[in-house]
């Protein structure tokens, strides 16, 4: 019975960790390239896009903006409450 308890305990414990290393990782690697724009740039050759200065630059503001915010709850629907044009 134990030689069937052991190795799925062992795999799951395996990718609850992976997971918890892989998340930790990304967050490191994201940190990275808001202060590196050359990394940024590197990242989206990569996935095939071909971003000038202002995208870059662009793309680190929302990065950073993400960063500060991330407690905030996101709205449902793309509706703000306190935008005036939802109001009614």
């Amino acid at each position: 019975m134990w030689s069937y308890i052991i190795p799925i305990l062992t795999l799951i414990v395996g990718l609850i960790l992976g997971f918890v290393v892989g998340v930790f990782y990304l967050r490191n690697q994201m940190t990275k390239m808001q202060s590196n724009p050359e990394m940024l740039q590197k990242m989206a050759k990569q996935m095939g896009y071909n971003m000038n200065s202002q995208q870059i630059a662009q793309a680190q503001k929302m990065m950073k903006k993400q960063d500060g915010g991330g407690n905030q709850k996101p709205n449902s629907g793309g509706h703000d409450r306190n935008n005036p044009k939802f109001r009614r």
